[in-house]
């Protein structure tokens, strides 16, 4: 029986199998509290779910590449997956979400006060480890990320259910909500490396192109994917009223009967048990998504251009290999 393809991410996590099991240590260490248990409950709710562990990954990977061999590459990684953890909680209270990695989520199991409070104690613990390496630009690289991200969220709350919302402000929006995590994650690992600025910036572009063509991926598997593999129903997106790409290009295209359908199911939220496959007639009919997987695939695209300019290590296979993975159920 052949062995099975080894993921990109979990050969990364293979080569950096010591740093990740000091971050996952300094993780357990600083969502600890002595005063209120339930930090450590929600927590470890999400955290010990199964993630992938992408984002903390970059950091370590982008400080390996470029020739760091001290210890804060480990702080920088926690404080990325403690920044990405606190977004998912408070993004479930507001996404009303019942379900995260297959597994209820911590407001479903204990409340939204809680996943709240608990997100704020968790930005409160990423800016404690930031400051601790002592760099002042990786500092304001994490900290100018978590008010991207929180941007992106409003401008996201904003937008939504608005037919007329454009593709800058969904990509806007994208770069807030997802891309700006990853282009930190890699900026801030070449920071503290002290790679060269040209190397910083194929890091960052890394990081932005890559997050990009990762949600732009999620977007169209919403329509394509497979529920047992996203964790999403097909047309979840859709029944939610999200102004995603594929909606975006079939409303730009569409004619006056179309747009008065898209009025009636987007803004005003009156769908029925038909309407969803006359969306996703609607898409093919412009090549909404196809357009879309093309667009996505042009981001990939884009990250592997980016370490063309970095070092020759094995990680940076790695990396070029993850910029096709996040799109390769599209290919």
């Amino acid at each position: 029986m052949d062995k099975p393809v080894e993921k990109p991410h979990e050969a990364m996590a293979s080569l950096l199998a010591e740093d990740l099991t000091a971050v996952n240590a300094l993780i357990r260490e600083r969502m600890a509290s002595r005063h209120a248990p339930r930090i450590p409950e929600v927590t470890a709710h999400l955290v010990e779910a199964g993630g992938k562990r992408i984002r903390p990954m970059l950091t370590l990977a982008a400080a390996r590449m470029c020739g760091y061999d001290g210890p804060y590459h480990v702080h920088l990684a926690a404080t990325v997956e403690f920044i990405h953890t606190a977004t998912l909680l408070h993004d479930d209270v507001v996404d009303e979400s019942a379900q995260r990695r297959g597994r209820p989520t911590a407001n479903l199991l204990w409340d939204n006060k809680s996943s709240v409070l608990v997100g704020d104690y968790l930005f409160a613990r990423a800016f404690q480890l930031m400051v601790e390496p002592g760099h002042l630009r990786v500092l304001e690289i994490l900290s100018d990320a978590a008010a991207t991200i929180a941007e992106g969220e409003v401008l996201q709350l904003t937008a939504a259910q608005d037919i007329k919302t454009t593709e800058d402000t969904y990509l806007q929006v994208v770069r807030g909500k997802t891309a700006a995590l990853f282009s930190a994650a890699t900026e801030a690992g070449g920071e503290i490396a002290s790679a060269t600025p040209e190397q910083i910036k194929a890091l960052y572009d890394y990081g932005d192109a890559l997050g990009i063509a990762f949600q732009m991926a999620d977007d169209l598997l919403d329509w394509m994917g497979d529920a047992a593999q996203t964790g999403k129903n097909v047309g979840d997106d859709f029944r939610e009223r999200k102004l995603t790409l594929p909606l975006i290009r079939a409303i730009a295209a569409a004619d006056d009967e179309e747009r008065a359908f898209w009025t009636r199911t987007i803004e005003k939220g009156r769908q029925t048990e038909d309407d969803l496959a006359t969306a996703r007639a609607l898409l093919d009919k412009h090549d909404a998504l196809g357009s879309t997987r093309a667009t996505a695939l042009g981001w990939a695209d884009r990250a592997k251009a980016a370490l063309t300019l970095l070092p020759d290590h094995i990680l940076n296979t790695h990396l070029s290999d993850l910029a096709d993975y996040v799109v390769a159920r599209l290919r």
